[in-house]
Parts: C-alpha cells; sequence; structure tokens
C-alpha cells in the first residue's frame, strides 16, 4: 500500500478571520486514522486539535472521497472561526492506513503548514523625548519626537512626514543592548546663533569674495565634535525672544527604527526623528508619524503640531484668602494648544518664596497658612517649552479672618502681638486681686 499527504500552503491571516486547514491524502490502502496536531514550543509539544478513527465512527463529515483508478483520494479540513495570534505557528495532519497485505500493519504519513497571523497596531502615539526640561532660548539644542506603536505583528513600517510631506532622515544605528534611552545621544557642538557670530565672519558672508557664512564651518545638527581650537565669540545683548539659528537651507534629520517583542507575541515598534530645533521655523510645524503594515488597509498615523505655550491660565483657591489659609494657585491650561508639555516655574516678584526658596517646578504653587505680609504680594509663572516661554502673573490678595485677632500670626506661624500682651495683663490682675 502507499499513502501521499499533503496541506495545502496558507497565506498571512488577520486577527480575526476564518481560516480553514486542508490535508490532502491518497491511497490505495484502508484509512485507519487522520489527526491533526498543533505544534508549539519549537516542536516539543503537539497538541491534538482534531482525531477521525475509521475503528469507532463512521462519520465523514470532514471527509471528501471518490475512486480514481482503484485510489482513494480524501481531503480533511479543520476549521479556526476566528484566529488569535495564539493560533500563529504550525500545524501537523498525520494520517494512518492499513497495509493491503495485512491488517496488523500500519503504514504512516504527515504533511505541515505554517499559520502566519497577522495583527494591525492597536495605538499609535507621538511624544517629545527629555521633556518637560529646561531648554536654552539662546543656544541651538537637539529636539527628538518618539513615535512608539504597539500591538502589531509583524513590525510594521514607521516614517515621519512634516506638514503632510515625507522626510528624508539620515539612519542612526540601533543602540546597545541594554541602552536606557530611545532618543540619540546628544552629539551636538557649540552651534552659533547670528547674534554671536564674529563681524569679520559675518562681513566675510556678506561679500561676494568671501565664502557664504553656511559655508564656514556651519552647525550641522547631530554633527561630529570640533576641536577645542574654535574662533573668538564675543558675548552680545541678545534683544529678540529667539535669536536665528545659523542653519543650512534645510534642516537635518536623524532616524532611528527598533522594535521590541512582547509576550503576547505583538512587537512595541518605536522611531525617534532628531534634528536641531529652530524655533523659528519648527514653531507650528505639524509632524506625523505614520505606520505602513500588511493588516491595515491603508496607513494609521497620529500628528502633533509644535507650538510655543500662549496665555497661561491661572486660578486660585480660595478665591478669597483670609490670613491662615492655605493658597493653591495652579495653571489650568492655555490659549492655544502647547507641544511640547510646558515646564512650569514659579517665582514671587521682588523676594523669595513664603518657604525661602527662590523658585518652585511644578503646575501648582501651594502657600500654607498664608500671613498677612503676604497682603498684595506679585507671583510669576514662567511656561516655557522648546518652541519659546510666556511669563503669567496673579497678585494675592489676603483679607483678615475673624477666627485670628490681627497681629497674632507672623510669617510663620506663630502668635504674637497683642493676643500675648492681653494674657500677660490678665495674669497681672490676677495677682493683684488675690494681693488686696
Amino acid at each position: 500500500a502507499y499513502l501521499t499527504v499533503s496541506i495545502e500552503p496558507l497565506p498571512p491571516v488577520v486577527v480575526g478571520d476564518a481560516v480553514t486547514l486542508k490535508c490532502n491524502f491518497k491511497t490505495d490502502g484502508k484509512m485507519r486514522e487522520i489527526v491533526w496536531y498543533r505544534v508549539t514550543d519549537g516542536g516539543t509539544i503537539k497538541q491534538k486539535i482534531f482525531t477521525f478513527d475509521a475503528m469507532f465512527s463512521t462519520n465523514f463529515s470532514h471527509m471528501e472521497n471518490y475512486r480514481k483508478r482503484e485510489d482513494l483520494v480524501y481531503q480533511s479540513t479543520v476549521r479556526l472561526p476566528e484566529v488569535r495570534i495564539s493560533d500563529n505557528g504550525p500545524y501537523e495532519c498525520h494520517v494512518g492506513i492499513y497495509d493491503r497485505a495485512t491488517r496488523e500493519k500500519v503504514v504512516l504519513a504527515s504533511g505541515n503548514v505554517f499559520l502566519n497571523v497577522m495583527a494591525p497596531p492597536t495605538s499609535i502615539s507621538v511624544l517629545a523625548a527629555d521633556t518637560p526640561a529646561p531648554f536654552s532660548r539662546y543656544q541651538a539644542q537637539n529636539f527628538t519626537l518618539v513615535c512608539v506603536v504597539s500591538g502589531g505583528k509583524p513590525a510594521p513600517l514607521v516614517y515621519f512626514k512634516r506638514d503632510g510631506e515625507p522626510i528624508e532622515a539620515t539612519p542612526l544605528p540601533e543602540p546597545p543592548a541594554g541602552a536606557g534611552s530611545w532618543a540619540p545621544r546628544n552629539l551636538l557642538h557649540r552651534d552659533l546663533d547670528d547674534t554671536k557670530v564674529p563681524k569679520s565672519l559675518a562681513a566675510e558672508g556678506e561679500v561676494g569674495g568671501g565664502r557664504p557664512l553656511a559655508t564656514v564651518d556651519p552647525p550641522r545638527g547631530l554633527a561630529a565634535e570640533r576641536g577645542p581650537v574654535t574662533e573668538t565669540i564675543p558675548e552680545t545683548v541678545v534683544s529678540r525672544e529667539f535669536p536665528r539659528w545659523v542653519h543650512v537651507a534645510e534642516p537635518i534629520y536623524y532616524f532611528r527604527h527598533t522594535h521590541a517583542p512582547v509576550s503576547d507575541g505583538t512587537v512595541e515598534a518605536r522611531a525617534t526623528l532628531t534634528w536641531t530645533l529652530n524655533p523659528q521655523i519648527d514653531n507650528e510645524a505639524l509632524f506625523s508619524c505614520e505606520v505602513k503594515h500588511p493588516a491595515l488597509s491603508m496607513p494609521m498615523q497620529s500628528e502633533v503640531t509644535l507650538v510655543a505655550p500662549k496665555g497661561p491660565k491661572i486660578t486660585m483657591t480660595p478665591t478669597r484668602a483670609r490670613v491662615g489659609d492655605t493658597v493653591r494657585i495652579l495653571v489650568q491650561g492655555f490659549q492655544n494648544e502647547v507641544f511640547p508639555e510646558p515646564l512650569f516655574t514659579w517665582t514671587r516678584v521682588g523676594s523669595r518664596l513664603l518657604d525661602g526658596s527662590a523658585e518652585h517646578d511644578g503646575k501648582e504653587l501651594v502657600l500654607e497658612r498664608v500671613p498677612a505680609e503676604l497682603n498684595g504680594s506679585m507671583y510669576r509663572c514662567t511656561a516655557q517649552n522648546p518652541l519659546g516661554s510666556t511669563d503669567t502673573h496673579t497678585r494675592l490678595i489676603v483679607f483678615e479672618n475673624p477666627n485670628i485677632p490681627r497681629g497674632t500670626e507672623d510669617s510663620n506661624g506663630s502668635l504674637t502681638g497683642h493676643c500675648g500682651f492681653r494674657l500677660v495683663l490678665a495674669l497681672t490682675l490676677t495677682v493683684i486681686l488675690e494681693l488686696t
């Protein structure tokens, strides 16, 4: 007797699809059994998912047979109604027939197929690396956008666009294993702005005979470190909020793409885009991260607009503060959508904060048990991100507290003044009455 087994190959399928596994076999003997296995753990474990035993069943619901040249041709099918990522992997079809010469001997053959289950990404987001953080207004610095794509299988293709146009970026190598940051290392040398360029260089750029300024050792984003010998750059007074950086005609972008497997069989992909930020041309620029994946009919995307903070909205509670109250001054929002997240710094105009510190970081400033001396004090909130900064002032008005007599509390919250005087006077009168 002879037996040949083959399984029809399958194209990749998407999570949720219905899949039918088909096992075809041809023999001139009498069938004994059909067993389907799902193979896991690299082939070490085989899990039965279907069994047909000819000795105990005459159910041929999954079988199609016909005679052709005295051969029997069969097909066994297994249907998976909604595939999951966990169904990904190899499957085997094992067939046994009785030998025509003797009923005691069984002839075995098998076939295998790999079921490739794809999953489209479930989430995509764009964020700014290392924010919020202080950002120098007068020194060109690197800026990095990070695009995080989760839930996909296989790893998706990720790319960036600016104002709807694809960005041509220089690829960077993957970071070494165990690196703590996805963002590229800051490789900036000391970039120049046009307020600190020596007059000799500026004149050379203006005169037709000399090289233009952009070609005199121009800053190129992530350029290599220059040697210790540099030209003398005098300090000057910068009158603009942000100077105009000296750049080549177009920003130079650097791109890095990495992915890490997740326990559920999917992949988390991260893509970073790094360039030397220029607030004058990058403010209100629209950046989008787009993802292509074989399980998606069209790309999915997430977009952000780089915007400097404008007009912080400040609230103070309680609205009518009294001596001894705890006052909270909070930034609740802006007049515009701000990205990346700003850094907030609180200061008291002309003096230190209540706790003695020069400044406080965070969206909220808390003043514990405010004394009357703070009445009329002015507080400044500075909100800054790499695109710009804005200041907002609010004045604290402290009203008398009827539960605390005037002059009974100093700036440290301790009792002084009239209350102590009245206590001494009462004790003195008591002593005089007892003596008389």
